[in-house]
């Protein structure tokens, strides 16, 4: 979608705050779009991956370094935070590759591309889901000994559909806009031309 780079730039700052907003409340009354975000950004910054990614990646870690921090904990004593904490990388990545393989198979505003998009949603989500999870549930200290594969998936089971949601639902507003943008896009060049030809 964005073919220059003051377009990029701007794209990449609006996901930048809209991270910086929800992630500092992960389960507030407006909740975390951190997840949303990597395969927004993958979709609309596909060019970009060199440096928007690990950006984005960068400014959630300062997030929550900042959070926590604030509440008089160190960081690596938080609840959250382990070695486990290093998966986020892999997890997030697949999320920004999901967005990126719907960018090369965008077929424009069509009904087929709306099913590639939940198609690519699911599955990079599915992925980063269980990296995110596993790694916390198989290295973090804050799960309780003794740990199995069953208990694991009673854990996957429980935040799925949360998790799941609230990254369809974000990625549906960006949908929403994309289609904005691109009729508005269209709209103007269409009052554009019909301006010359008068």
């Amino acid at each position: 979608m964005a073919t220059t780079q003051n377009q990029r730039l701007g794209i990449f700052f609006a996901l930048a705050l809209v991270m910086a907003a929800t992630r500092a409340h992960h389960f507030g009354p407006l909740p975390d779009a951190s997840w949303a975000v990597f395969f927004l950004g993958g979709f609309w910054l596909r060019g970009a991956t060199r440096w928007a990614f690990p950006l984005l990646m960068a400014e959630a870690v300062l997030v929550d370094y900042f959070v926590i921090s604030s509440q008089g904990i160190p960081f690596w004593s938080h609840y959250c935070v382990s070695p486990a904490y290093w998966f986020l990388v892999p997890s997030y990545f697949t999320l920004w590759m999901g967005g990126r393989w719907l960018a090369r198979h965008d077929q424009g505003l069509r009904v087929s591309t709306l099913g590639l998009a939940a198609g690519a949603l699911l599955i990079s989500e599915a992925a980063c889901y269980l990296i995110s999870n596993g790694s916390f549930y198989w290295l973090s200290a804050s799960v309780p000994a003794p740990r199995s594969f069953a208990a694991w998936g009673a854990n996957l089971a429980d935040w799925y559909l949360p998790f799941l949601g609230t990254a369809a639902a974000y990625v549906a507003i960006g949908a929403v806009l994309h289609v904005v943008v691109i009729q508005l896009a269209r709209t103007l060049k269409q009052a554009g031309t019909q301006g010359l030809r008068h």
